[in-house]
């Protein structure tokens, strides 16, 4: 026997090995070729914004998706010389607003704990102590001719 159950905003539906054994009768709609926010990228053909695209990465829904459209509506439609630069609130009211919900939106110096180069670093941290060169073939090979030199001198 299947049965459902609402846990808070999740819906639990339990179902039995019969109901697996039927085939489905859900019906498929097929692709409207007249869709207008089908691949169409970001921008539409007629020059809206497509807030249904994946390249917005969910941005335009959520908490701040509001903040997030008027800011980017502003960009996208600002006719200013330094493009955008008449939006300085709308993305400052977008940045607030992303400020208040960390875990959604997080800030990319979070994702950093420590620097990942040694220009942050002192020189004794970031270099281990200098050692003295490895002797060369050619400089083993002469230090042991001083030595054999020096034996047969004080002989």
């Amino acid at each position: 026997m299947s049965y459902c159950k609402q846990e808070g905003k999740d819906r639990i539906i339990f179902v039995t090995k019969e109901d697996h054994d039927t085939p489905s009768n859900a019906e498929l709609v097929a692709d409207d070729p007249d869709d207008p926010y089908e691949e169409h990228g970001l921008i539409l053909p007629n020059g809206e914004i497509n807030w249904n695209c994946p390249c917005l990465g969910g941005m335009a829904s959520g908490p701040c998706g509001q903040q997030f459209k008027d800011a980017f509506s502003c960009f996208h439609y600002s006719k200013e010389e330094v493009k955008g630069s008449d939006c300085v609130e709308n993305f400052r009211s977008m940045q607030e607003c992303m400020q208040k919900y960390p875990e959604l939106y997080p800030q990319e110096d979070d994702n950093e704990s420590t620097p990942s180069s040694g220009a942050d670093a002192s020189p004794s941290e970031s270099t281990p102590a200098e050692a003295p060169p490895s002797p060369t073939p050619d400089s083993a090979t002469d230090s042991a001719d001083k030595a054999t030199t020096n034996d047969q001198a004080a002989s």
